[in-house]
């Protein structure tokens, strides 16, 4: 099973090396991984994507909260949230599939950042299923590169009712 998990943590030197060799010392493979600072420069959120069953969450929660840098610690299983991802992706763009591949663009509300004679560079944001689907879409005009924010994630706020 897929987690999303956020950590924040103090913005110092070394804290992400920290983290990182946390998860591979004990064999944990992280999908995804994106840092920034939060509204405080003091502090900064890691989401990380991982998989693997309920035990082995728990143990990544239990070792990731022993380290001195660690605020806290959050799982986003079972709670309503926003997932997001930003892709770059260059693909084949000649005279003949211009027409079609801004078509797809337009669809998928994603945008054409950048133009060369035989390319188009396209930037889409989105969840994953969108995403993914953007490149299989794209992939018989010819993907000659990707890259990719990894996920990002933050709890919905809650809607009141009175």
């Amino acid at each position: 099973m897929r987690h999303t998990i956020s950590v924040l943590v103090i913005n110092e030197f070394g804290v992400l090396s920290r983290i990182s060799g946390l998860f591979s010392g004990r064999g944990f493979n992280i999908e995804s991984l994106t840092v920034a600072e939060t509204v405080d420069p003091k502090i900064s959120r890691m989401t990380i994507v991982t998989s693997g069953d309920e035990a082995i969450l728990e143990q990544i929660t239990k070792q990731l909260n022993k380290l001195v840098s660690v605020i806290k610690v959050h799982d986003f299983k079972g709670e309503p949230h926003i997932e997001r991802e930003l892709l770059l992706i260059k693909v084949t763009a000649n005279a003949e599939t211009r027409a079609e591949v801004l078509r797809i663009v337009d669809i998928f509300r994603a945008k054409v950042v950048d133009v060369s004679p035989r390319a188009y560079t396209i930037e889409i944001t989105g969840d994953e299923e969108k995403v993914e689907a953007f490149k299989e879409l794209l992939r018989p005009f010819g993907i000659k590169e990707i890259v990719s924010t990894g996920r990002i994630a933050m709890p919905r706020t809650p809607k009141h009712h009175k």
